[in-house]
């Protein structure tokens, strides 16, 4: 995005999450080098570690939640899939009995992972670029992890 769309973006979030207080908007960053080569080694296990750690407590406190990853997202080299994972987490150590549908979706069809995308570039741009002015506008209602970073 450009600047000014970034801002826009930046305003607009701000302003539905400031209207609908059940919006909860959540990030976690990984400082790659940090993390352990033979973790690194297969990026699934970090990309699920890292989607438990941000949402399944937020899911557990649901009856139904429905997941939409993107379908580039979900690899299945281990075998075992995000959502058995995930569904496992919840139900055993979480005792939860939430029941999770996946429901893969390309970003070009769903309003919903292009508006992640976007917050995904904010974050990107504050640690990577060292630009903080645009997450500063919406980062009142955004819940972030940092992980590898000490």
């Amino acid at each position: 995005m450009r600047e000014n769309e970034r801002a826009g973006f930046a305003r607009l979030a701000f302003e539905m999450c400031a209207k609908h207080l059940d919006i909860h908007l959540h990030a976690i960053t990984v400082k790659k080098e940090n993390v352990a080569a033979h973790i690194r080694n297969d990026e699934n296990k970090l990309y699920n570690y890292m989607i438990r750690l941000s949402l399944l407590e937020c899911m557990a406190s649901q009856d139904q939640v429905t997941f939409i990853p993107d379908p580039r997202s979900i690899k299945v080299e281990s075998g075992n899939s995000l959502h058995d994972y995930l569904q496992t987490e919840l139900w055993f150590p979480r005792q939860a009995k939430t029941v999770l549908v996946t429901t893969p979706l390309d970003s070009k069809s769903c309003r919903g992972i292009q508006f992640a995308d976007m917050l995904a570039g904010l974050i990107q741009q504050r640690f990577e670029d060292k630009c903080f002015d645009h997450m500063r506008t919406c980062v009142r209602y955004l819940r972030m992890k940092r992980l590898f970073f000490g």
